[in-house]
């Protein structure tokens, strides 16, 4: 992996035919318009150069697979700066989905195990993880609004302020409350609409129905739908293509 130069040197900019490969790959990221994409290389490069890359059980982690997370990532901090990502360093990939073992504990203090299947996950102040299978996917997918990198990086964001709550840092209390009151109205009515969908027959939505697990995860999910397939969402969610215009800077 990084056969053109190693992570912690300063960064210099990415091969022409490795960043044409990913501009090919990914039409959202070669659609950006203007200054937006000679912004978006150079960002990538700094994040490839701060970054550290890990495949899981021996998956090796091409130059190209590098760049194409490293250029997803970025695009959600391309006018806030690298700075919010500062908190971490490693990105783990594995070849597919992850089974992961969870506990919890109900309100009676009973314990539950069970597994569930990832695509992705970041955690609080350490490592993100991503199945390669779902990345490689993403030019593809980005006609439903998904994208595992985005969506991930989207909960970083958010965790910056403390525990996951759908909304990140913000400039005041004033600004963080409008914030939450747009988006906590929104996910209410996208939950209702998955819940119509999926108990009583009714039509199935746009937005990954994921999204009406909780308010932290409807903040992913539209972030990642945002960024990928614009004019979809723009008719979706009219309210919150204009939250996300001010706070993303697009």
């Amino acid at each position: 992996m990084f056969g053109w130069f190693k992570p912690g040197r300063a960064t210099r900019a990415i091969p022409e035919p490795l960043w044409q490969d990913v501009l090919e790959r990914h039409p959202f990221l070669a659609e950006r318009a203007g200054r937006d994409l000679p912004r978006l290389r150079e960002l990538a490069g700094q994040f490839l150069a701060s970054k550290e890359f890990h495949g899981a059980a021996g998956f090796d982690v091409s130059d190209e697979m590098a760049v194409a997370i490293a250029a997803q990532a970025v695009l959600p901090v391309l006018h806030l700066g690298l700075a919010w990502y500062d908190d971490f360093v490693g990105i783990v990939v594995h070849a597919g989905e992850v089974l992961a073992q969870r506990t919890v504990t109900d309100e009676d203090g009973v314990v539950h195990h069970y597994d569930e299947v990832l695509a992705g996950e970041a955690m609080d102040g350490g490592p993100v993880m991503l199945s390669w299978q779902d990345v490689e996917a993403a030019g593809d997918s980005a006609e439903q609004g998904y994208n595992v990198v985005i969506h991930e990086f989207a909960h970083k964001l958010d965790m910056r302020d403390g525990e996951p709550d759908g909304c990140p840092p913000l400039a005041n209390r004033a600004a963080r409350q409008a914030w939450l009151a747009v988006m906590q109205a929104e996910y209410e009515s996208f939950r209702e609409k998955v819940i119509i969908a999926e108990r009583f027959g009714g039509e199935s939505t746009w937005l990954d129905p994921y999204g009406a697990q909780s308010i932290d995860e409807f903040f992913a999910v539209t972030c990642e739908a945002w960024f990928v397939n614009r004019q979809r969402f723009m008719d979706e969610f009219p309210r919150l293509t204009l939250l996300f215009e001010r706070f993303f800077g697009l």
